[in-house]
C-alpha cells in the first residue's frame, strides 16, 4: 500500500515555553476490530456490502477515468484533508492518498471540528485531474490540481464566489461549467434554509470564472412548498439532456436527493415530477438495521453503460443513536423510458447486500472499508510515513510524531494542546467503521512526570474518551476521562506499581463501552465496565446528525 507523505516544514520538535520537551512516549502497536452484526453474514459470490465505505466518510464524489474510478470525500477540519480512493469494480477501493496532505496548503487551525472542508468534487479532463471544494470560515472555494491522482496536487487558487458545495462540469463543446449552493435571489430568504444553485462559465485555460452568474434552481424543486438546504449539485450530460442532481431537506433524517434538467446548462430546468429519486425520510430510522440521512448523491456512468450513484447515509442503532457518522453508499441507476434517472422508489430501503456492478475487473482493497474485520499498524513502515488512513486534529505547525525515532514504534511528542480545543494535538486517530468494536494499544509509560498518553475516542472537542496512564509525583495512575459537555471529568482512576509497558483496550458495544489495561504483559483488568458512550455518539455532539463521525487513536499530552 502507498504511503502518505505529510510534509512539515517547521520544526522536528518543538520547545515548549522555552524548555526541552518532554520525551516522546513510544507506542507498540494498535489493532481496531470491527463485529457489527448487520456484516456478519458472509457475503454470496456476486454480490457486494452497503456501505462501501463505512465510517466517517461523508460527501462523496466520483468521477471515471477509463476503467478506473476516483472517489473522494469531505473531512471538515481533520488533516490530511480529502481522502483519495482508486477501484476499478466500484466495490474495493484503496486509499492512494489526501488531496490536502501539506500543511502549506490550507490552514484549519482555529476551527471546530466541524469546520474546515465542505463537500468536494472531483473531475478529470484532458489529463487534468480538478477538485473544487469549500474551506468554511477560511478563504472559501478553491480550486487544486494535479496530473496524478494519488498527488501531488497544486496549492489552492481561490475563485473568490460565495457559497459552498462547488462542483465543476466540462461540456462536450469545451466550455466549463461551476454551479454551487449560494444566497437566495437579492440575498433576501423567504423562509429558514431557503438557498439556491447558482452556474457560471468556468475558463479552464485561465482557471478561473468568467462571464455572468446567475440562478438556476430558487429554493428547491418547489417553491411554493417551502423545499429547505438545495445543495450539493452535480451537473451532467446524457443524451442532449443536460442533468442537475442536488441534495434536498438537510443533511438529517430529511435529507433526499433530486433530479432537475434541461437542454441548456444555464436552464431552465424543470424538476422531475417524481422526486425524490432517494430518500428514506418516509420510513422509520428506529426499527433494526435501518438506513437513515440518505442524500448528497454523485452519479457516475461505468464502462458497461449502466450508471452507479453514490451518496452519504447513516446506520443508526438504539433509537436513532450512531458512532459512526455519515457513510459512503453505492447503489445503481435506473433510467426511465422517458430519461430519467431513479436511484431508489420511494418506500423502499436502501438494502446492505446487492448484485455486484458489471466492471471490467477487480480491485484489491489493502485495507477493508466495510463489513467485519481486524486491521493492525505495527508502526514498521519502510518508508518512515504514517499509512493514508491516519489522521490528526487540523494542520501541524511542527512534527511531533516519528517513525524512525524508535524502529517499530511510533513515538508521539507530549505537548499542551488538548482534545478539547482548537489547535494540533498529539493525537493520530482512525475512524471507528463500526457499532461494535474493539481498539486496543501498547504503549511504554511516560518516563516525564506530568505526562499523559493513551487511547482517545472522540466525536468533538466537548465529545470523547481520553483512557489514558500518567507519571505523577504519587506514582503511576491510570485513568478515564470524558467530556460530554462544556467540561470534561475523570470518571475512574487507579494507581498501579512502577511499570516499563501498558497495553489499554476500549471494547464498544453500541452504547456501552468496557475499558480495560493490563501491565507488563500479565492479565486485563477492568476499568470502568459500564461507561456511557452516548458521549461519543454523533446525537450528542451535534443533535442527531453530526457532520463528522467518531474516530479513534493515540494521544498524549502535557497535564496542566
Amino acid at each position: 500500500m502507498k504511503r502518505l507523505l505529510v510534509s512539515v516544514l517547521l520544526l522536528t520538535h518543538a520547545t515548549l515555553n522555552g524548555a526541552a520537551p518532554s520525551s516522546p512516549v513510544q507506542f507498540d502497536w494498535i489493532e481496531y476490530t470491527g463485529r457489527d452484526t448487520i456484516f456478519a453474514e458472509p457475503l454470496k459470490t456476486g454480490t457486494y456490502r452497503n456501505p462501501i465505505l463505512a465510517g466517517f466518510y461523508p460527501d462523496p464524489s466520483i468521477c471515471r477515468v477509463g476503467d478506473d474510478f476516483y472517489l473522494i470525500n469531505s473531512t471538515f477540519s481533520y488533516f490530511p484533508g480529502l481522502p483519495i480512493f482508486h477501484s476499478r469494480d466500484l466495490i474495493n477501493w484503496a486509499q492512494i492518498g489526501n488531496v490536502i496532505d501539506r500543511p502549506t496548503q490550507l490552514d484549519f487551525i482555529g476551527q471546530r471540528v466541524t469546520r474546515g472542508l465542505f463537500a468536494p468534487t472531483i473531475e478529470f479532463h484532458n489529463g487534468v485531474f480538478y477538485v473544487v471544494c469549500t474551506l468554511v470560515d477560511k478563504g472559501g472555494n478553491f480550486l487544486v490540481t494535479a496530473t496524478n491522482p494519488a498527488g501531488p496536487w497544486s496549492e489552492p487558487k481561490w475563485l473568490g464566489f460565495d457559497g459552498i458545495d462547488p462542483s465543476l462540469f466540462f461540456d462536450d463543446d469545451g466550455r466549463a461549467w461551476m454551479v454551487n449552493n449560494g444566497n437566495p435571489p437579492d440575498n433576501k430568504p423567504l423562509y429558514q434554509g431557503h438557498r439556491a444553485i447558482w452556474i457560471q462559465e468556468f475558463n479552464v485555460a485561465k482557471q478561473e470564472l468568467v462571464g455572468p452568474r446567475s440562478i438556476i434552481v430558487n429554493g428547491g424543486v418547489d417553491l411554493s412548498q417551502k423545499p429547505v438546504w438545495i445543495e450539493g449539485p452535480h451537473l451532467f450530460k446524457r443524451k442532449g439532456w443536460y442533468y442537475l442532481c442536488c441534495a434536498e431537506g438537510g443533511t438529517s433524517i430529511q435529507h433526499s436527493q433530486v433530479i432537475l434538467r434541461s437542454k441548456s446548462p444555464t436552464g431552465p430546468f424543470v424538476p422531475w415530477e417524481n422526486n425524490p429519486i432517494l430518500t428514506q425520510r418516509d420510513l422509520d430510522g428506529e426499527v433494526p438495521h435501518a438506513v437513515t440521512a440518505t442524500g448528497h448523491a454523485d452519479l457516475v456512468e461505468g464502462p458497461d453503460g449502466q450508471w452507479q450513484a453514490v451518496f452519504l447515509a447513516c446506520r443508526p442503532f438504539a433509537k436513532g443513536f450512531q458512532l459512526t457518522g455519515r457513510e459512503t453508499f453505492l447503489l445503481p441507476v435506473r433510467w426511465t423510458d422517458d430519461g430519467w434517472p431513479m436511484i431508489l422508489p420511494k418506500g423502499e430501503r436502501v438494502p446492505y447486500v446487492m448484485p455486484t456492478p458489471t466492471v471490467i475487473a477487480k480491485s484489491p482493497a489493502p485495507v477493508p472499508t466495510t463489513g467485519n474485520f481486524t486491521w493492525r499498524d505495527d508502526f514498521n513502515s519502510d518508508s518512515g510515513q504514517m499509512a493514508s488512513l491516519w489522521l490528526m486534529l487540523r494542520n501541524p505547525g511542527e512534527k511531533w510524531w516519528s517513525l524512525t525515532e524508535s524502529k517499530g514504534h511510533l513515538s508521539l511528542t507530549p505537548r499542551k494542546e488538548t482534545l478539547s480545543g482548537t489547535g494540533n494535538p498529539s493525537f493520530f486517530a482512525r475512524r471507528v467503521q463500526h457499532a461494535k468494536f474493539e481498539v486496543a494499544t501498547s504503549l511504554t509509560v511516560p518516563a516525564t512526570k506530568g505526562v499523559s498518553a493513551g487511547l482517545a475516542a472522540l466525536q468533538s472537542e466537548e465529545h470523547y474518551y481520553y483512557f489514558g496512564v500518567l507519571r505523577a509525583e504519587s506514582g503511576i495512575t491510570v485513568f478515564l476521562e470524558r467530556a460530554n459537555g462544556s467540561s470534561s471529568e475523570t470518571i475512574a482512576r487507579t494507581t498501579i506499581p512502577n511499570a516499563s509497558e501498558i497495553a489499554l483496550r476500549l471494547s464498544g458495544d453500541e452504547l456501552v463501552g468496557v475499558f480495560a489495561f493490563k501491565v507488563d504483559g500479565g492479565e486485563w483488568r477492568t476499568l470502568a465496565s459500564n461507561a456511557d458512550l452516548t458521549a461519543i455518539t454523533t446525537n450528542a455532539a451535534g443533535g442527531g446528525i453530526h457532520f463528522t463521525g467518531a474516530v479513534v487513536g493515540l494521544h498524549t499530552r502535557l497535564e496542566p
